[in-house]
Parts: structure tokens; sequence; C-alpha cells
């Protein structure tokens, strides 16, 4: 197996959940004792922060190219950034290193063209939902996106902030995000990217009227898959 470098951080709270879906998968496929050979680095997600606040993607890109170098020669021999957001830099961490990155929005758009689904609904940072890095990489898979408008997107970033990136899983966001889901319904969406790694923290299929596609999920079932390939 290889081993599989996790870039986290961003929140540490949804990159614990990388390392239990990680070795969850890993122990589903393999049986028995079986988890992941993984490498973890951690970065501090108020700097990153910060740098999203400013603005300041280039300067973010950098540091997290040269997080994930680290990762590469502490052994690992392909790099998840554990973060749809900081996919907005992921073409400067993959640029840096020598090993596969395995990039979570193509793997989240194979996954939804190949269900037959051509538009989703998108939850995300603010970030995510408004920049053009996301959309543009899904429409090269034959995927349109559609997000929520103004008010729901603040609301759907404040909670993912305020809340979920400090740990605090509350009822009424929930019912919230329903809501805004049920809006994308009715403006046509065939199904919705949970597209920020905290979401799957509050929401899951249950709370939508509409097939769910977990990014987190998604990001990891591909790892996996790829670091138990035979020629491995």
């Amino acid at each position: 197996m290889r081993t599989i470098g996790l870039l986290g951080g961003m929140s540490w709270e949804s990159s614990a959940e990388y390392y239990r879906l990680l070795n969850n998968e890993t122990r589903r496929r393999l049986g028995g004792h079986h988890c992941a050979k993984s490498v973890l680095l951690t970065v501090d997600f108020a700097e990153i922060e910060a740098m999203q606040r400013a603005g300041e993607w280039e300067k973010a890109g950098h540091h997290l190219a040269s997080a994930a170098v680290t990762l590469q020669e502490a052994g690992a021999d392909m790099v998840l950034l554990c973060t749809n957001t900081m996919h907005r830099v992921a073409e400067t961490v993959e640029a840096a290193i020598d090993v596969p990155f395995v990039h979570l929005v193509d793997a989240t758009a194979r996954r939804v063209a190949n269900a037959g689904v051509r538009r989703v609904g998108l939850l995300a940072t603010r970030f995510t939902m408004e920049m053009d890095f996301y959309r543009t990489r899904m429409e090269r898979h034959g995927v349109e996106v559609l997000v929520p408008d103004g008010p729901d997107r603040t609301l759907v970033h404040d909670v993912i902030y305020q809340e979920l990136t400090q740990g605090l899983i509350e009822p009424f966001s929930r019912d919230a995000y329903r809501r805004v889901i049920a809006a994308l319904e009715r403006r046509g969406a065939e199904a919705v990217i949970l597209g920020c790694t905290e979401i799957t923290l509050l929401i899951g299929p249950a709370d939508s009227p509409l097939p769910v596609f977990d990014s987190t999920l998604i990001h990891v079932e591909t790892a996996v898959g790829l670091a138990l390939r035979p020629d491995a």
C-alpha cells in the first residue's frame, strides 16, 4: 500500500474526519487489522484563514506548497489537500511536488458525472461558491454548478467559519442548510455537493431531498483506491 500524505489543519476538525474515513475505508477494503499507511501534516488554520481574508492567495499557495514538500520528504507517495477552499491554489501545491496530487474537485466531478448528474448544487465557503476555480473544474467534466443566492451563501459560509471550524454543531443550522438545499432543488439542481470538508459534520444524505455527493468521502475513497492499486 502506498503512503497517503494528508495536508490538513483547515480545519483540524475536518482533518480528524479525513483520518477516520481513510482508515475506515482501508479496513473496509482489506479487513482485519488493516489501516492506512499515512502521514499527516497540520498547518495552523489561523494563518491560512488570515491569508484568505486578505486575499493573499499566492502567499497561501506557497505556504501550502512548502508543507506538501515536507509531506513528500516524510515518505508520502501521494498528497491530499484536505480542504475544498484551498484547492484555489492546488496548481501551486501540485507543481511543488514530484508525487501525485489527488485533486479533490476532479475526484468529485468524476463521481458526479458518472452518476449521470449534469446540474449540481454546491454548498461550500463563500470563496469556493463565488470564485470560479471550483465551477470551472467541474465544467471540464460536463457538470454545471448552481450556488445558493446571496443571503444563503452568507448563511452557509458563516456556519462553516463561526460554528463548524470551531467544533460547534447547532440544530438550527442543520435546519437552515436543509432549507438552502430545498431552494437549490427548486432551481433545478439534480444533486448537491457538500463542498466543504466541515459540512459533513453537520448534515448528510438524510438531510437532503437530493442525492448527496460528500467531497470528503469521495476524496478519501479515491486516494485509497490509488494507494491499493496492484502496481503500488
